[in-house]
């Protein structure tokens, strides 16, 4: 799909306006914690102490909300057993399998071009 392609479907919705619908969830999937959380969703089910120590430098307040927004979303399903002491599982619905595609998709290509990325950083901090 070409940028106007995608510019034509935005019709129904258009990221590009301010009061757009979209943004909000387009925040939460691309921010720093959320990307994170949704790659490390993407490999199964964990436990919020698991995430936690998945996503590496995220705080335990960061990472709660970045879940709460995820679910409410559509795109995580938050699971709270009736057990002592309390055990929560987090996992991605159907729908957030599809955004997660499209995350893991983007963060892998970041990660291969990431030679290149650094070395037009510093090409630029050279100048």
């Amino acid at each position: 799909m070409d940028a106007q392609e995608l510019l034509d479907r935005w019709q129904l919705g258009n990221v590009l306006a301010a009061d757009c619908p979209s943004r909000p969830v387009l925040q939460h999937l691309t921010s720093r914690w959320g990307t994170l959380v949704m790659v490390a969703l993407a490999t199964g089910s964990h436990r919020f102490a698991e995430l936690r120590r998945k996503v590496g430098g995220v705080s335990e307040r960061m990472l709660s909300q970045t879940l709460k927004d995820l679910e409410a979303d559509g795109f995580v399903l938050r699971t709270a057993h009736r057990v002592v002491p309390p055990h929560v599982d987090y996992e991605l619905t159907p729908l957030g399998v599809q955004a997660a595609t499209h995350v893991v998709a983007l963060a892998g290509w970041i990660e291969t071009a990431l030679p290149e990325i650094m070395a037009g950083k510093a090409a630029l901090a050279a100048e």
